[in-house]
């Protein structure tokens, strides 16, 4: 089974809500659907960035876990940017943007 990453590109997030919370949030929305096999949260070029790592059978399965993560986010934060990549060897492939 391929895996995938979402990357979410975050912004501010909602009032009230514990920064500790975003990253536990988006790997357990993918949890609900299939393995996690890794979440990171990094600041890349200025811009805090969320990526949760999981197995899908094929790219329309991974776009439907990736909007997923990306809705459970947005209900805790601005959510800029969402794309999904399919790992092809040593790369990763943009398999389209989620949001």
């Amino acid at each position: 089974m391929p895996s995938y990453r979402v990357t979410l590109g975050v912004g501010l997030l909602l009032p009230g809500v514990d920064p500790a919370a975003l990253l536990p949030a988006a790997a357990d929305a993918a949890r609900a659907l299939t393995k996690v096999e890794a979440q990171d949260v990094a600041v890349v070029a200025g811009e805090a960035r969320v990526v949760v790592r999981y197995l899908a059978g094929d790219d329309d399965g991974a776009a439907r876990i990736g909007r997923r993560v990306a809705a459970r986010a947005r209900e805790l934060a601005e959510v800029r940017r969402a794309d999904v990549a399919r790992r092809s060897g040593p790369r990763w492939v943009t398999v389209r943007g989620v949001g």
